[in-house]
């Protein structure tokens, strides 16, 4: 909690002093120094075990006898990735000049930790969302349904499918060697579709919880499986995390690259 707080706080601050910079300079320092911190944040708590892992899985160090890079004891704070991918993105459209610094502390916090899409998204831009929570959302009754129905098909999605699925999947996928032939592509099928009714399903599980209150979420998944092409499969699976990706990180690099 003290993580999310902080980096709430930062990024809090930063947007309004963007804003308020009379220098491109000042900007900038204010916009990378959010962008650096919550990297940081990410890269070490998420990411930090796992290359230490591999580094020194790689270079065949002993870490019982002492050798290799030291692994960090710490506990992943939760929501981490997502939390960090919607400030970046506001930081981000705050210095664009497309979004305005949000100046009410407890909207921007809940903006950040909206608790519906806080854990695995999607991923809000603060355009589509923040605006809502000034609004007063009555109580209605074909939200309620619509988004109630939505929430339960997610459970079937991850509790009926995806957790039946999982008992083959992991059976198998633990004792590879156990098995050969058709239980073995039985298992990669079914781990597509488990993978799939797992992170869709609870997907439709946010959307739904934040439908009742009558919150509009984006969209994050639209029927992958039935892609044409693998790029077409990239617009339709995780659909607001690719759109991040693309937005933020593809197309300003591929103008840096076409420019060179």
């Amino acid at each position: 909690m003290f993580l999310l707080v902080f980096s709430t706080l930062l990024d809090y601050f930063s947007g309004i002093q963007i804003e308020k910079s009379k220098s491109v300079k000042e900007s900038k320092f204010w916009f990378w120094l959010s962008i650096i911190i919550n990297l940081g944040f990410l890269g070490i708590f998420k990411y930090y075990n796992f290359f230490t892992d591999n580094i020194n899985t790689v270079l065949g160090f002993n870490v019982a006898n002492g050798e290799g890079l030291p692994y960090l004891d710490m506990i992943l704070p939760i929501g981490l990735s997502f939390h960090t991918f919607q400030a970046m993105s506001y930081t981000i459209e705050v210095y664009r000049g497309v979004q305005k610094a949000e100046r009410h502390f407890g909207i921007y916090a809940l903006y950040v930790m909206f608790y519906p899409q806080l854990v695995a998204g999607p991923i809000e831009r603060p355009q589509n969302i923040l605006h809502q929570f000034y609004e007063k959302h009555d109580f209605n009754y074909e939200k309620a349904i619509s988004g109630m129905r939505l929430m339960l098909w997610g459970l079937f999605k991850k509790v009926v499918v995806a957790d039946r699925l999982a008992l083959y999947v992991d059976a198998v996928y633990d004792n590879p060697q156990n098995y050969e032939g058709f239980p073995l592509i039985w298992a990669t099928l079914f781990f597509a579709f488990q993978v799939y009714c797992d992170f869709s399903g609870y997907s439709d599980i946010a959307l739904g919880s934040a439908r009742v209150m009558g919150f509009d979420l984006l969209k994050n998944f639209n029927l992958p499986y039935w892609s044409k092409s693998i790029s077409d499969f990239w617009r339709k699976w995780h659909i607001s995390l690719t759109s991040w990706f693309t937005e933020y990180l593809f197309t300003p690099l591929n103008i840096v690259f076409r420019d060179m």
